[in-house]
C-alpha cells in the first residue's frame, strides 16, 4: 500500500497526541518529549512537544530527521535553532477554531465587562454596568489567513460591520466562502481611526514587528479595544501600556511581548486589559485536530508524497 517498505519511525511529545491518534500501520511511534537524548539516532517524523519555545529543537542536533511537525502554526524563531537540511511544517489547520473562540470571546468578554463582574461577585457586591456591546461594532481583522477567516465566520452571527486587511490588497474568499474584500496593510493607519474592535491575527515577521506602534495607536479612537492572538511582538508593548495607562484605551491580549510576562511587568496592573496566558490553541479543540494532521503526515511519508504545511523546506 506504501511507497516505503519498512515502518517509519515517529516521535510525538505529548501523550494526549499518541492516544488520540492511535495505532497507525506502517508506523512506530515513540512518546519523547525532547528534555532526554534522542533514543535513536534517526526519526522520519518528530512532533515537538506543544507550548515550548524553538529551543527544544536542539535536541535534534545531531539526529537525523525526515521531518518536524510543529504543534503550532507560529514558526517565528525556529530557524535559529532548527538543524540546517530539516524540514520544518506549521500546524496549520489545527488552532484555527480554538483561536478564533477566544478571539472572540476576548472581544465579548471585554466589551461586556465580565471581568469587572467577575472582580465585583468576588467581592460580594452586585454592581451593574451599562456597556457598549459587540453589535453594531466596526471590527478590524488585521490578517486574512486561515485564524482570521475562523474569526470572520464567528464574528458575522454577532451583527457587527467587518473590515479585512492583509499585507496585500485583493479580493478573496471569505469564511463563507463569498468573495470579500481585503484591504492592504498600506490603508492600516487610515482603517484605524474608525474601528471600534481591532483584531490582530497576522503572522510576526520582520515586516509585521511592532506594525501596532504609538501612531497606530494614537490613531485608534476613543475607548477603542484592540484585541491579540498573533503574536506579541506585532505590538509595541511600551506603547500600549502607554494608551492604556491614560485609560483611552482597551485591551485583551493573548499574546505579549515578552513571554512569559515578568510578575512586576506594568501589563499586570494597567486598566482597562484583559490577559490571557497564549493558550489560544491550547483546548479541547486541538488535540483531534493535531491528531489528524499528524496521521496526514505519515501517511504521506508512506507514500513517498510531499509533506502538508512545509514552511521551511530544509
Amino acid at each position: 500500500m506504501s511507497a516505503v517498505n519498512r515502518p517509519i519511525a515517529v516521535a510525538i511529545g505529548n501523550a494526549n497526541i499518541i492516544d488520540a491518534l492511535g495505532p497507525v500501520e506502517g508506523a512506530e511511534i515513540t512518546l519523547w518529549d525532547l528534555d532526554t537524548p534522542s533514543p535513536r539516532t534517526d526519526w522520519d517524523l518528530v512532533v515537538p512537544p506543544y507550548l515550548r519555545g524553538p529551543e527544544v529543537l536542539e535536541a535534534l542536533r545531531g539526529v537525523r530527521v525526515g521531518l518536524v511537525q510543529s504543534q503550532s502554526i507560529g514558526y517565528n524563531g525556529v530557524a535559529e535553532h532548527l538543524e540546517p537540511g530539516v524540514p520544518f511544517a506549521n500546524a496549520a489547520t489545527v488552532h484555527e477554531t480554538s483561536t478564533a473562540e477566544l478571539a472572540v470571546g476576548l472581544a465579548i468578554a471585554s466589551q461586556r465587562a465580565i471581568p469587572e463582574f467577575v472582580r465585583s461577585a468576588d467581592a460580594h457586591r452586585w454592581e451593574p454596568l451599562f456597556r457598549s456591546s459587540l453589535a453594531d461594532r466596526r471590527v478590524l481583522i488585521v490578517g486574512y489567513g486561515g485564524v482570521s477567516k475562523a474569526i470572520d465566520a464567528r464574528l458575522r452571527p454577532f451583527e457587527v460591520g467587518i473590515v479585512r486587511v492583509a499585507r496585500t490588497a485583493r479580493e478573496t474568499p471569505g469564511s463563507d466562502g463569498q468573495p470579500v474584500a481585503v484591504h492592504g496593510i498600506d490603508e492600516l493607519p487610515t482603517l484605524l481611526r474608525s474601528a471600534d474592535v481591532v483584531i490582530l491575527a497576522i503572522p510576526l515577521d520582520d515586516s509585521t514587528h511592532h506594525l501596532i506602534g504609538a501612531a497606530e495607536l494614537a490613531a485608534m479612537p476613543d475607548g477603542a479595544l484592540l484585541v491579540n492572538v498573533a503574536r506579541g511582538p506585532v505590538v509595541d508593548t511600551d506603547a500600549l501600556v502607554a494608551e492604556l495607562a491614560s485609560g483611552r484605551l482597551r485591551a485583551a491580549l493573548d499574546v505579549t511581548d515578552p513571554e512569559p510576562l515578568p510578575a512586576d511587568h506594568p501589563l499586570f496592573s494597567v486598566p482597562g486589559l484583559l490577559l490571557s496566558p497564549h493558550v489560544g490553541g491550547a483546548s479541547s479543540a486541538m488535540v483531534p485536530r493535531m491528531a489528524r494532521l499528524v496521521r496526514a503526515q505519515i501517511e504521506r511519508i508512506l507514500a513517498d508524497h510531499p509533506p502538508l504545511n512545509l514552511v521551511i523546506e530544509g
